[in-house]
């Protein structure tokens, strides 16, 4: 082979390295510009997957804390002791989840989601009411009315829920 019959074998080198070069940096460049958008959206995304969280766990203790005081009041004097030390350990765990709760209700007024955080706030009202109408000993109420308080504390769950997943799937389409 003659040196003059490697120029063209150089030259279609260079240009189709030049060619995947410009199209990497292409590539690399509209993914950096739609990486600088996603950050705020994501972070968004993550805090309302954080507070759907909290909510679930606070949901799933007031499930076993009112499972307990209506298994209370059905036993009445006759309700074992160690059930007794369960309900006040789980009572223990609903006050540690309200906590959460709490940071919940701030982290939602920081995105401006005000409807989201009143009607967190409203849901966890309703469960310290119930707690305060119904508690182990208490005999002149019946299951039917605390079925009914418990309905309207999952009433508002479900509202939560509602909202919640609005702006979830809003911000998961843009």
């Amino acid at each position: 082979m003659q040196p003059t019959d490697f120029w063209p074998l150089i030259d279609t080198a260079v240009k189709i390295a030049l060619g995947a070069s410009i199209a990497g940096l292409s590539l690399w460049l509209s993914q950096h510009r739609s990486n600088l958008n996603k950050p705020h959206s994501n972070r968004r995304i993550d805090i309302l997957e954080a507070v759907s969280s909290d909510v679930g766990n606070v949901n799933h203790i007031f499930a076993k804390y009112s499972s307990l005081v209506i298994e209370s009041t059905r036993f009445g004097g006759r309700w074992p002791q160690a059930r007794k030390e369960e309900l006040a350990k789980v009572n223990s765990e609903l006050v540690d989840e309200f906590r959460k709760i709490a940071d919940a209700e701030a982290r939602l007024l920081m995105l401006g989601e005000k409807a989201l955080e009143k009607t967190l706030r409203l849901y966890g009202a309703r469960i310290a009411q119930f707690r305060k109408q119904v508690y182990v000993g208490r005999q002149d109420i019946s299951e039917q009315e605390i079925v009914r308080l418990k309905q309207e504390i999952l009433q508002l769950r479900e509202q939560f829920y509602d909202i919640l997943s609005h702006k979830y799937d809003r911000l998961l389409a843009s």
